[in-house]
């Protein structure tokens, strides 16, 4: 009778620590549950339901909104081997959804509650987006401490991998070269004028282009991009961006318009043709700005002195010459002097066309320009960095005096 007394008790026990633990277990659900709802409301879920109500076709048609349970899965809990790219804006996993799609799923840093509004606004408009040479914006999740953001999965790696890397792009002809830089200015383009709203990217660099397995070039990486509001053409922001591709004018004003894109995408092209990278520290000063150390070479018509070994023939020597005109009217100092998205696209697929088909005359209208560089030792703080805000004061005595010796052509 003692016995079944002792199991009775140890049974009863039992019973209650299951029970114990249910109700924990149960009260650490609810809490969870609370947290998502906390961190879905946090991060504008409501202010993107306003937002989809007012769009012609439901978000689910564009995009996902993913659980944090859905991405917690298809990172494997964010494994550290899934991650396939560091920025300054968060970490890019790569995941697999139940559906068995591939995708990118970008963990942000840090959001900033001021700009939620901003935030929901651009992925609205980001999901709509439906270009070839555009990373498409798969979906979100609002239920994490920071948005997570899915995007569709490029399999092969970036243009500064392809250039920069143990290959230095040897396997990687001039005219595919060529495609790259004038698809990219298509995407480009498309986001300036073409979108639903225009789109300043903010960040064009090497790193932000991917390529797929046939080398088509994707624009990807809006974590600083801004949307342009109706009847303005430049907008005053905290100044961010990659230090080597900054616009001087926007370092110097914190002014951003589609010309500072612009920029940055001569950067890209200078580097297509020279495979130096955007800035070198441990270069000589006159060397460490790769846009400075080009247009200098560019001006004493000593081109073909930096140009990358092995990427001239006579073949497509006129069109090099070209590519380099044009990298050069798009390093103007002064935005108002560079030509836009779109023109620069034009003349890219101009030039594709002519060395495809050489017989065909085209007149670019493509001539070479003066400069005035500026002074820029000193300006660069050790390191690339997407914040830049300790490295512009000391940069914009420099880059002022640049633009008041600036002339236009």
């Amino acid at each position: 009778m003692e016995y079944l007394s002792i199991v009775g008790a140890g049974l009863g026990f039992a019973a209650l620590l299951v029970i114990i633990l249910w109700l924990y277990l149960a009260l650490q659900q609810r809490k969870l549950i609370k947290l998502k709802e906390r961190f879905f409301r946090q991060n504008g879920g409501f202010i993107l339901q306003q937002q989809l109500s007012r769009q012609e076709r439901t978000f689910s048609e564009t995009a996902k909104i993913f659980t944090a349970e859905e991405l917690k899965k298809a990172t494997k809990n964010y494994d550290e081997d899934l991650i396939i790219g560091r920025g300054g804006f968060g970490i890019v996993y790569k995941g697999l959804l139940a559906d068995n799609r591939v995708v990118a799923i970008k963990k942000s840093k840090i959001v900033d509650q001021s700009q939620i509004e901003q935030f929901i606004n651009e992925v609205v408009v980001l999901s709509q987006i439906n270009h070839r040479n555009v990373v498409k914006l798969l979906g979100c999740c609002l239920e994490t401490e920071v948005p997570h953001l899915v995007y569709e999965f490029v399999n092969n790696d970036t243009l500064y991998d392809y250039i920069h890397g143990e290959s230095e792009a040897s396997d990687i002809s001039w005219a595919t070269l060529l495609r790259i830089a004038a698809e990219t200015a298509g995407a480009l383009s498309y986001l300036h004028s073409a979108a639903s709203t225009p789109i300043i990217h903010r960040d064009v660099k090497t790193a932000n282009i991917l390529l797929d397995e046939s080398y088509t070039a994707k624009v990807s990486d809006f974590g600083a991009s801004r949307l342009v509001p109706i009847d303005h053409t430049e907008l005053a922001t905290m100044v961010q961006g990659t230090l080597g591709y900054l616009d001087p004018e926007y370092m110097l004003t914190s002014q951003l318009t589609e010309k500072s894109d612009v920029y940055s995408f001569g950067v890209v092209l200078v580097e297509l043709l020279t495979g130096r990278k955007a800035l070198l520290f441990d270069k000589p000063e006159e060397e460490r700005s790769l846009a400075m150390y080009f247009l200098s070479y560019f001006i004493e018509d000593r081109l073909f002195q930096v140009i990358k070994s092995g990427l001239v023939n006579e073949g497509n020597k006129e069109t090099v010459k070209e590519v380099a005109r044009l990298a050069a009217r798009c390093l103007k100092l002064k935005g108002e002097d560079r030509p836009s998205m779109k023109e620069v696209g034009m003349e890219l697929e101009g030039l594709r066309r002519t060395e495809k088909n050489p017989w065909v005359s085209m007149d670019l209208n493509l001539k070479e320009s003066e400069y005035s560089l500026p002074d820029m030792s000193g300006a660069y703080v050790d390191g690339e960095s997407t914040s830049v805000n300790t490295a512009c004061d000391s940069m914009k005595e420099h880059v002022l005096i640049g633009l008041e010796k600036g002339r236009q052509v």
